[in-house]
């Protein structure tokens, strides 16, 4: 069986990931076959994109966040993601068992919602969300309404992580604007049911063709889902395998899928807080260090990283205090000359993108051994 490198895998992973070279290809388009855009972080999505396509419009992806084409819902890791609508009511429910392993199941809230049938909570919220989207606030306290005694903050994050499918409605994740994180069912905002029978089967076809070669692993990390070997095994004939060369771990790929040579060359690129090219394995070697792994996690969140040659070599952020925005780039290792002027000529397009009004901008580079980490 044929060995893959860790620099096979991230040249495979980049040219995946649309970071070999930026694409010309329609928003929509990039958001499914992606599977989906980690977005925990409003503006996340739109540093996501704008890194992967060509003349990225971001206003483009706030039309489709309009007209209901793209929407925002816990699915995958039960976490925030960027989804089409279609992609939205198939994956949420093989999903659900992510959420389902929410506060009704966690011993310290048992207490806090003591002699509430979940199912009875769920039909309140699904009648108040659906005649309205609503904050949490204003969730909480009809709640309360219908069921007196209990806290209201408790009672709408218990809705959060229940069965019901809920998506974050607009100006939430526009471009240029903001809003409190307003919801209703995704059934409601997109006039359709949720799947009846939606296949994990396509979906680990969907996870290889952006992420692979991989492991079942690999996949379960992604999606949060557990016992995916049999849905390997049973997909196997349609797929090719590999070894990687580090683990000794079998890989799985689908057939006619890209594997660039290990000597392509990989641009800087800039990466939004969570993106899912730094999330979407179990074993992140091919991308990231297991000490710079520890370094891009801090205070319960990811990073936004930079890529020089494919890999993580640092975080950046953007200070906009002052007359003249700054872009701060903090390498974890040291950067060559030539490294450090690629990420600064990328720095200075990711602030232009961001503020296309500046006339002027500052981009500072520091190294870890500058900032005591």
């Amino acid at each position: 069986m044929e060995k893959l490198s860790a620099r096979a895998l991230n040249r495979a992973t980049l040219a995946r990931q649309m970071l070999l070279a930026r694409e010309r290809c329609g928003v929509l388009e990039t958001v499914e076959f992606l599977g989906g855009l980690q977005a925990q972080v409003p503006n996340a999505s739109y540093t996501g994109l704008w890194t992967r396509l060509v003349d990225f419009d971001p206003e483009q992806l706030s039309a489709l966040m309009t007209d209901r084409s793209v929407v925002r819902i816990s699915a995958m890791r039960g976490t925030i993601h960027l989804l089409s609508a279609d992609d939205a009511l198939s994956f949420r429910p093989l999903c659900q068992v992510v959420n389902d392993r929410g506060p009704f199941g966690k011993g310290a809230y048992r207490k806090a919602l003591a002699g509430i049938e979940q199912a009875d909570l769920v039909a309140a919220a699904r009648k108040l969300l659906e005649a309205e989207p609503l904050t949490n606030g204003r969730l909480g306290a009809a709640l309360q309404q219908a069921f007196p005694g209990y806290d209201g903050s408790t009672l709408a994050w218990a809705v959060r992580d229940s069965p019901l499918a809920l998506v974050q409605v607009p100006p939430r994740g526009l471009w240029g604007r903001s809003g409190a994180p307003t919801s209703t069912t995704a059934e409601h905002w997109l006039g359709r049911p949720l799947d009846p029978a939606p296949s994990v089967d396509r979906m680990v076809l969907r996870y290889l063709a952006a992420f692979g070669p991989a492991t079942v692993r690999d996949a379960q990390a992604w999606s949060g889902l557990t016992r995916l070997a049999e849905v390997f095994e049973r997909l196997r004939p349609q797929l090719r395998t590999f070894l990687d060369a580090g683990s000794g771990r079998e890989l799985f790929d689908l057939p006619d899928a890209p594997r660039p040579a290990e000597d392509t060359p990989a641009p800087v690129r800039f990466l939004p807080d969570y993106d899912n090219v730094v999330l979407g394995y179990a074993d992140r070697g091919r991308i990231i260090t297991p000490e710079d792994q520890v370094r891009l996690g801090q205070l319960n969140r990811y990073l936004a990283a930079f890529l020089v040659d494919g890999r993580v070599r640092g975080a950046w952020s953007v200070a906009p205090a002052g007359p003249v925005p700054e872009v701060v780039v903090s390498g974890f290792t040291e950067l060559s000359a030539e490294e450090e002027q690629a990420v600064r000529e990328e720095a200075e397009k990711l602030l232009r993108f961001h503020r296309p009004d500046l006339t002027e901008w500052t981009v500072t580079v520091r190294m870890r051994a500058d900032t005591g980490g």
